[in-house]
């Protein structure tokens, strides 16, 4: 049996003895034991024989080097938005595993419903790193224009829609996605994506029943990092788990050990595959944790100790990744100093070269919205180009 089958309450894909990770859910008095998560990888990097799917070598050191480069890429633009060079960010930081994993898991033709913390697939999938960070400063090198809050990427040519920062408008646009797919009879799978807050929304539960019902080709994947920005999940839900809740809709469910790249890969990939096959939709739970702020508007000291963030620190998914290639031989401290810089000069390229960029030009303001554009806009865009251009920002440079 598949792990996304439905498991009754109290059955664990590992083993009773491994204990959930710190401040995950636990059970409620009468309610028996916590279900266990999905997990391969253990702390130190060693294997679960029962539950590895055995990848290859070349694509666990292409996992470890995407969320290396994301890891360095969020210190980056987090340290640009603190310099006022960009003016907001949203960082991955302890979340990698998730959204690396997926990337590697779907096809190129498959379609990407994100929220805040998966924009990086993009790049997983082939996106320009130049282009990605472009967005982030909203310049004329930027596909959206300057139109879009940074954090908020997408790419048509690598099947991703942009995430709203409303909570949970994008599941059902997922759903119905996947739908289209079906009724097109094309074998394309739909992949939306959530935080632990989104499944109080309704958008979640009108997205769960409808996927259900017409046995839409999609996986709904719910990054419970524990906190809602600042509320815990035990303070926003009543659910024993998140994964359950799919489960009350008759969609199969399963969790994973969200930090942990190997299990969502294969939990991800059998998703994938059901749906491809014919099988419908799943739900994952990927039990994780956000080590950093909310984004940088946020101060997580407020709400959480430092002694919750440590904890977790430890089980940190890039250091348990590189503890399993280092145990086989395929990593050492040289390759890992070598590809630090590789990835830090490639990031600082890419910087540099937007951040030279103008802003986007004036005349943009009148396109992507009609397929043609009316006569009284054409007008209009032809007084605006003979209107001499207003000063810049700063006093008229």
């Amino acid at each position: 049996m598949s792990e996304l089958e439905a498991t009754p309450p109290g059955a664990s894909a590992r083993s009773a003895a491994d204990a959930p990770p710190p401040h995950a859910p636990t059970s409620r008095p009468g309610e028996g034991a916590d279900e266990g998560l999905l997990s391969v990888l253990r702390d130190d990097g060693s294997l679960d024989p029962a539950t590895d799917p055995c990848l290859s070598d070349a694509l666990l050191l292409r996992a470890y080097r995407e969320i290396k480069r994301l890891r360095l890429l969020d210190a980056r633009m987090l340290l640009l938005q603190r310099q006022g060079r960009v003016g907001f960010y949203g960082a991955c930081t302890g979340q990698e595993a998730t959204p690396i994993a997926t990337a590697l898991a779907v096809e190129p033709a498959d379609w990407i419903f994100p929220a805040l913390r998966e924009s990086v697939m993009m790049l997983v999938r082939g996106f320009p790193l130049r282009t990605y960070v472009a967005q982030v400063f909203g310049n004329s090198g930027d596909l959206l224009q300057g139109r879009q809050m940074p954090s908020h990427m997408s790419g048509r040519q690598v099947n991703q829609v942009s995430w709203s920062s409303c909570i949970g408008p994008q599941l059902p646009q997922a759903v119905g996605a996947a739908w289209a797919a079906k009724l097109r009879r094309d074998s394309t799978v739909v992949v939306g994506f959530m935080g632990d807050g989104a499944t109080s929304e309704p958008d979640f539960h009108s997205a769960m029943n409808f996927a259900a019902v017409v046995k839409a080709p999609c996986v709904m994947i719910c990054q419970n990092n524990h906190w809602a920005i600042s509320v815990p999940t035990d303070r926003q839900t009543a659910s024993r788990t998140i994964a359950i809740k799919g489960r009350a809709y008759g969609v199969p469910s399963v969790r994973v050990d969200g930090n942990d790249v190997v299990a969502v890969y294969r939990a991800v990939s059998e998703a994938v595959a059901r749906a491809r096959g014919g099988g419908g939709p799943s739900f994952i739970e990927a039990l994780t944790y956000r080590v950093g702020a909310h984004s940088s508007s946020d101060d997580p000291s407020r709400y959480r100790s430092q002694e919750e963030v440590d904890r977790w620190t430890q089980r940190d998914p890039l250091l348990r990744l590189g503890r399993h290639l280092a145990g086989r031989g395929l990593l050492d401290d040289a390759a890992e100093s070598s590809l630090e810089a590789e990835l830090n000069a490639e990031i600082a390229a890419a910087v540099a070269e937007v951040e030279a960029m103008g802003p986007p030009a004036r005349e943009t303001l009148f396109d992507d919205v009609y397929a043609e554009l009316p006569w009284h806009l054409r007008d209009q865009r032809a007084e605006l180009l003979r209107s001499p251009k207003a000063p810049a920002h700063g006093g008229g440079r």
